[in-house]
């Protein structure tokens, strides 16, 4: 499902990949949030006051990971502070997006996402709302089980980190 807000977010809902073989269950209740421009290009200090402002204390400056990966105790967001990159979201089950510099993907626990090609300028400032340290699972042995239990129990965040506004 893919529809835009009042806000002017795009929102996404992704399907289990087990649907299509996979291994990432992806959320099944909360969207993906889309940002198209929320941030000044080339100012990751701006992003990360964005984020620090509602709440989602900036964790780190660098790229994104060139395989499925997610977090399953912990949503995350993702700003585009310079360059751009053609990112999946969901595995296999997922949507393929392009992000460029202002941009920012709020992913909600469960989510994968990969990196599967970028501008060699490209930065992106990360952030998780206060909660547990963000577990880092990809698809190992083990992995989907726990995910089903520790997605669900992740409580919702607190809002938008963007906006300020509820999550929905």
């Amino acid at each position: 499902m893919h529809e835009r807000g009042a806000d002017g977010a795009e929102r996404l809902i992704l399907a289990d990949s087990a649907s299509q073989g996979g291994q990432i269950p992806n959320n099944p209740r909360l969207p993906v949030l889309l940002h198209r421009g929320a941030t000044q290009p080339g100012d990751p200090a701006a992003a990360e006051a964005l984020f620090a402002r509602h709440g989602w204390p900036p964790a780190w400056r660098n790229g994104i990971y060139e395989f499925d990966h997610y977090h399953p105790n912990a949503h995350e967001a993702l700003a585009i502070a310079r360059g751009h990159v053609r990112v999946r979201l969901g595995a296999e089950a997922g949507v393929d997006l392009d992000l460029v510099a202002g941009d920012v993907v709020v992913l909600p626990a469960g989510t994968a996402h990969r990196n599967l090609g970028q501008s060699d300028d490209l930065l992106v400032v990360g952030a998780y709302p206060p909660g547990d340290p963000p577990e880092q699972f990809t698809t190992r042995p083990g992995e989907r089980e726990k995910a089903l239990h520790a997605i669900p129990a992740t409580a919702d965040p607190p809002c938008d980190p963007v906006t300020g506004l509820a999550y929905r």
